[in-house]
């Protein structure tokens, strides 16, 4: 099927340019090979970073945009670890209810007791049922207001209220891969009497899974909540605590602004110094992810380079020899009127015309493999961003226009005496 080319000179001489591609279908091919890897790596990497940033940002929204984050240590995603952050004291309740009396932009605030069965410690958070068990489960302590502020759902049963956490009862909230495992095809879960750390716990309510997750998970699915005086109670070792503070509509800014200084007050921190503890707005989290994802990209870029500019080298070679083959074809264009432009114009559209397709093989296998990496693993999220499919087309015509002017200057300047005689 021949593509239609607009009329004229500029069409003759793409119509000339795409014969040529034609007629040394497996040579151009072999050609643009590198042109094809480039962006067929970029695309792909770009896409699978778009799809992951997408799912964060939607987690982000489903647990609230106007929520604020503070703990004693670094949270989020980081590239290393600063060792002297081991010295900080953590956060404390009566710095969460500081914070929800003195800060007119802060709407409320919820503290959570992070890994209270942490790897090492005394209290082992192993559940047991009828001979089954769960090992995985992030057990936390939460006050009474932690469901409001992160919007958590339940699919059965009820959450953890403020008589469980004044009484310190044993009860327990958990996530669907902890219903799964110990209670397979079982309905009506609240209620029942499970094993854990030594104690009887009673399973009063369990969490709906989000919509949005990471991979296909998010942290709620393997999530055990319990009353943060319940986990004082059981593991008084840890004392670690992480406050969620939800600012006001439209005064975010301000309600980190004013906790952060609160905050600064409370820990003792002298004016210029840094914060001794990480406070920071859903965005932050955005951001960083951001940050570390930027180094990937250039490692990809880095790729897709090495393989554009193999590919250009091998179109300039390949113009080379085409220039060599068509020397008389040349002569005889220039003996009937041709000027030096239009032998420039042809062979540089037959460069960019080569390394387009490349791009266009690119961008289509590009496509296959992220919607392959879908179907093989639903849980790895792959969309591709329609500014990296025109990024990625632009640049292979690019590569073509660069490393097509040599070959192109050269079929020009031959002499068409010369030309007619080449044998």
């Amino acid at each position: 099927m021949k593509l239609p080319l607009p009329r004229g000179i500029l069409g003759e001489t793409l119509r000339m340019a795409l014969d040529s591609v034609r007629g040394h279908k497996f040579r151009s091919f072999l050609t643009v090979l590198g042109i094809v890897i480039g962006v067929m790596t970029a695309i792909c990497i770009a896409s699978i970073l778009t799809g992951m940033r997408q799912n964060i940002i939607g987690m982000i929204e489903e647990y609230g945009t106007n929520n604020i984050y503070a703990f004693h240590l670094s949270t989020g995603p980081r590239t290393g670890e600063d060792r002297s952050e081991r010295t900080r004291k953590p956060l404390t309740v009566a710095d969460a209810e500081t914070i929800k009396a003195q800060a007119p932009a802060v709407e409320d605030v919820a503290w959570v007791a992070p890994n209270v069965g942490y790897g090492g410690g005394a209290f082992d958070d192993n559940i047991t049922y009828q001979g089954r068990n769960y090992r995985w489960g992030n057990t936390q302590g939460v006050s009474p207001n932690h469901a409001d502020l992160t919007n958590v759902s339940l699919t059965e049963g009820r959450y953890i209220t403020e008589l469980d956490d004044q009484q310190r009862a044993n009860v327990m909230v958990i996530g669907v891969n902890a219903a799964e495992a110990l209670f397979p095809g079982m309905t009506n879960i609240a209620g029942t009497q499970v094993r854990m750390g030594g104690y009887n716990f009673e399973v009063i309510g369990v969490l709906e899974k989000r919509k949005a997750g990471f991979f296909g998970e998010n942290e709620e699915d393997n999530a055990v909540y319990i009353p943060f005086r319940t986990a004082q109670k059981i593991a008084p070792a840890k004392g670690y605590l992480l406050m969620i503070i939800r600012g006001r509509t439209g005064q975010v800014t301000e309600a980190l602004t004013q906790a952060e200084e609160i905050l600064r007050r409370r820990r003792g921190v002298k004016f210029g110094d840094p914060n001794n503890f990480d406070i920071k707005t859903a965005d932050k989290f955005i951001e960083q992810f951001d940050s570390i994802t930027a180094m990937i990209g250039l490692v990809a870029i880095a790729i897709s380079c090495l393989g554009l500019l193999v590919g250009g080298i091998g179109v300039m070679n390949i113009m080379l020899v085409s220039v060599t083959e068509r020397t008389k074809e040349i002569g005889v264009r220039k003996a009937i009127g041709a000027r030096r432009r239009d032998i420039v114009r042809q062979f540089l559209f037959e460069a960019m015309m080569l390394t387009f397709l490349g791009g266009v093989l690119g961008v289509l296998l590009a496509t296959g493999i992220s919607k392959l990496i879908m179907l093989l693993v639903p849980s790895l999220p792959a969309t591709i961003p329609t500014w990296a499919v025109i990024t990625g087309l632009t640049v292979s015509i690019g590569v073509g226009l660069i490393f097509g002017v040599w070959p192109a200057r050269k079929a020009s300047r031959l002499d068409p005496i010369e030309c007619l005689r080449y044998e």
